[in-house]
């Protein structure tokens, strides 16, 4: 025995004190006692990382094997619902090799249920190696604990799903990859969409019965429609504009009904590759802690969507506008508890001396900014600063907050992805009238700042919680899953990261004729 083998040995035999001992004197089973005498053995054969999780199960359990055949069983079930969570079952399990090998199988067992249970509790990667701008709030669960419990209680199949989120939104995503998954089984995915020239309402192309069978599977026509329409050759009339319009607007595409680049680049995504990119955004929403605020403010960057929950209720959404691919808005959780109604802008230095500085004094006078006695650049409050009339701000490490804008074309985009890394809001000032509303005070305030146009910070008289996060693939109103390019790159990285190959569609800018705004 090695000089680790014998520290392990001795803290083994430190940790289980009377109760392991007893159970060991007590008993006359050969194979416990087997287990016993070498466990620090079979321990040290473990993946490093499971180590201390499978040590502190087994001190909670006295050193004992704990897997009867009925708790293997349950085990089993709770393998086979790996798919709903955009996992693979073999990944974790191989019931017929353990079983295989009876002197390793206790552990092994209890190893892979802890590996399991992890993936559902915690996600499978640290998400700060696969996201350079990532501050949120990990989900952490107490596994050894919970498996023990969850085996004395006879509910490990409960305790299993229910490490995984159970909110609407994880729910529903799971739901779809199942879908997604049973047709791809069942021989139903669609065929591929070859790119080619626009095709524009009322015109005729040969890639019409291709485009029926792809919006029939995954239900944007409905099949008794498409086997109609399929008829009557190869024009794409007004019904067929209709479906490619949802179709559209599902993938956060301009919904002008002609079927363009990007509409192009959507349809021609795989049904594997739609499952998978399911599957990397069920991997994100693991990482995150499940307590979530009844009130809070959570903005998609991906789709550049805001959301506002009220008692536990989606009641409000915006569209937005979010970091462009190159300042992109990080993944962050934090809250607020003020507005500023017309904020003056303290330009970063990095935006001063790229944009600013260099057009002169004249570009600075005409955009009401001028330098302080520290060398800032400060743009004064009016209709055309860049903040707009309101500012939400977050108490964060990235100086990222909420803000109106006085450029408003860019939220008719499709693409959004196109400021500094800050969040420009639709509509602001009526949105901080929404949050401000339950305190009629606080709204006068914010009313007669307005008339005023004085610069004033008014507090919320509450925190609210505000979230950026990256949904790449997401379950809309209709219960449909919706899904947006991947804009930040971030799917590609995650992928990686888990080994999965995908193939998305690349976005398609199509505001690159907007003049590009200063703003954050």
């Amino acid at each position: 025995m090695n000089r680790r083998q014998l520290g392990l040995g001795a803290a083994a035999a430190a940790i289980a004190s009377a109760s392991g001992f007893a159970a060991r004197a007590q008993t006359r089973d050969p194979s416990s006692v087997a287990f016993y005498d070498s466990f620090n053995d079979q321990l040290a054969r473990l993946p490093a990382t499971i180590q201390p999780d499978v040590r502190a199960f087994y001190e909670l359990n006295g050193w004992r094997p704990v897997w009867t055949p009925e708790r293997l069983q349950g085990l089993r079930s709770a393998a086979g619902r790996a798919e709903r969570h955009g996992l693979s079952q073999g990944d974790f399990f191989n019931f017929e090799a353990l079983a295989a090998d009876r002197a390793a199988a206790e552990m092994r067992t209890t190893a892979a249920a802890l590996g399991y249970g992890r993936v559902l509790a915690e996600g499978r990667v640290r998400p700060e190696t696969v996201e350079d701008l990532w501050e949120m709030q990990k989900n952490r669960v107490d596994l050894p604990v919970g498996l023990n419990d969850a085996l004395a209680q006879n509910r490990l199949v409960d305790w299993f799903e229910g490490l995984a989120p159970t909110d609407i939104g994880y729910s529903n995503l799971s739901a779809g990859y199942v879908r997604y998954r049973r047709m791809i089984r069942d021989g139903r995915s669609w065929p591929v969409f070859q790119a080619g020239p626009t095709i524009e309402p009322g015109a005729s192309d040969p890639r019409i019965p291709v485009l029926i069978e792809r919006l029939v599977a995954e239900g944007d026509l409905a099949a008794a429609d498409g086997a109609r329409l399929a008829g009557m050759g190869n024009v794409y009339g007004p019904e067929l504009e209709q479906a490619v319009k949802g179709f559209q607007v599902r993938h956060g595409l301009g919904a002008d009904g002609r079927i363009g680049t990007g509409t192009q680049r959507s349809l021609s995504a795989s049904s594997e590759d739609r499952a998978r990119q399911i599957a990397l955004n069920l991997e994100r929403r693991r990482w995150l802690k499940r307590d979530l605020a009844p009130e809070r403010i959570e903005v998609n960057t991906a789709a550049a969507i805001m959301v506002y929950w009220k008692d536990g209720k989606p009641v409000h959404s915006n569209r937005v506008v979010c970091g462009s691919p190159s300042n992109q808005t990080p993944s962050l959780e934090k809250q607020f508890a003020s507005v500023v109604a017309n904020p003056p802008w303290y330009v970063p230095a990095s935006i001063a001396r790229a944009e600013i500085l260099p057009k002169g004094p004249g570009y600075l006078r005409a955009n009401n900014m001028f330098i302080t006695d520290s060398g800032t650049v400060v743009q004064r409050a009016g209709p055309t600063a860049a903040l707009g009339y309101v500012k939400f701000e977050l108490r964060d490490s990235y100086a990222i907050f909420l803000h109106d804008t006085p450029t408003k074309a860019a939220f008719n985009l499709a693409m959004r992805q196109r400021s500094h890394g800050c969040v420009r809001v639709e509509n602001a000032v009526d949105f901080a009238r929404l949050l401000l509303s339950p305190d009629p005070a606080l709204l006068a305030d914010f009313d007669e700042a307005q008339d005023t146009r004085e610069t004033k910070r008014i507090q919320t008289g509450r925190e609210i919680t505000v979230r950026l996060l990256y949904w790449t693939a997401f379950v809309d109103g209709q219960g449909r899953v919706a899904f947006r390019e991947d804009v930040y790159g971030r799917d590609d990285k995650l992928a990686e990261a888990l080994g999965i190959a995908v193939s998305l569609p690349k976005p398609v800018d199509d505001g690159r004729n907007v003049a590009n705004d200063v703003g954050p």
